[in-house]
């Protein structure tokens, strides 16, 4: 599988400050990262994904880290983070840089209509910063659960 770029993008830590986060600092740490991109803070089915991996955070925190990535401002990541108690790292990317680096930026049918936007996708990264499992057009129901269960299977349990 492909290895993927350091990148840096102003974000949220989980306690809810913001800062300048980089992905070279998740790694080596002997855990993967989950990386999910989603269209848009505040939206119904954004909402539930984030509440999901927020519910199943004690889950999935002993064998990775979880970022967020939309286009979403900085003050609308930190009016989400703090509406709905948020446990993980929020990231904006609101140029698209790197929306369109992993290739989740795309037309989509959404009520009928096309448009561009982004294509809800999770990816995980392997502690060396290898893609080793993605998902595209993600449907939000029993997500969490299946990224979870590939955590596991990736290291054996």
């Amino acid at each position: 599988m492909d290895k993927i770029a350091n990148f840096c993008l102003d974000g949220i830590t989980p306690e809810g400050k913001a800062k300048r986060i980089c992905i070279e600092d998740f790694l080596d740490k002997g855990k993967y990262i989950v990386i999910y991109f989603y269209p848009r803070d505040n939206t119904p089915g954004c909402t539930k994904e984030a509440c999901d991996f927020r519910d199943n955070m004690e889950r999935i925190s002993e064998y990775a880290f979880v970022l967020g990535i939309s286009p979403d401002s900085i003050d609308s990541h930190i009016k989400f983070h703090r509406k709905n108690s948020l446990n993980f790292y929020l990231l904006s990317d609101p140029d698209k840089r790197i929306i369109k680096l992993f290739e989740v930026w795309g037309e989509k049918k959404m009520y009928g209509k096309v448009r561009e936007g982004v294509i809800r996708s999770t990816f995980i990264i392997s502690p060396d910063g290898e893609i080793v499992k993605f998902w595209k057009n993600v449907k939000v129901k029993g997500h969490v659960d299946k990224v979870i269960s590939e955590l596991k299977s990736l290291i054996g349990e």
